[in-house]
């Protein structure tokens, strides 16, 4: 599972032309599955999310995490962070979960995480647009992938 997280003044999703969510201050998550993927390793992935002091404190220093600052999450279905560009400049996304495990996967990730901070979503699958406000800018990859 890779997911790219980025700090977020605020920002959204628009499909079909209408916003169809948004957030204030928090994180914009892109969201991928690995083939070999499956969600023993959502309690890693939520955590480091959970956790990471990326967000100012009184003294200006990147301290606090999302909990502490009451953000929220924008979490957005992304495959196309398994792409292989090894062979040409066409990408390969022979590494990504196939799409129907990898919705499953996205959902269960969503419901997970949503135990313990306020998650918005895209839908899977949909051609979306995403403004993203990223604060700083911060972004951060957070990368695990089930032991073959």
């Amino acid at each position: 599972m890779k997911v790219i997280v980025q700090r977020s003044q605020n920002s959204n999703v628009i499909i079909n032309n209408k916003i169809y969510n948004k957030i204030d201050k928090g994180l914009v998550l892109l969201v991928s599955f690995h083939k070999n993927d499956d969600e023993t390793i959502f309690e890693y992935i939520i955590n480091k999310i959970l956790h990471l002091r990326i967000f100012n404190d009184e003294k200006n220093i990147m301290n606090k995490n999302i909990l502490e600052i009451n953000g929220e999450i924008l979490s957005i279905s992304q495959f196309t962070l398994y792409a292989d560009i090894k062979k040409g400049n066409r990408p390969s996304y022979i590494n990504a979960k196939n799409h129907d495990d990898a919705k499953i996967l996205y959902d269960k990730f969503n419901k997970e995480l949503a135990k313990f901070i306020p998650v918005k979503i895209g839908i899977f699958g949909e051609d979306m647009l995403v403004n993203i406000h990223n604060d700083g800018p911060v972004t951060i990859i957070i990368e695990k992938n089930k032991e073959i």
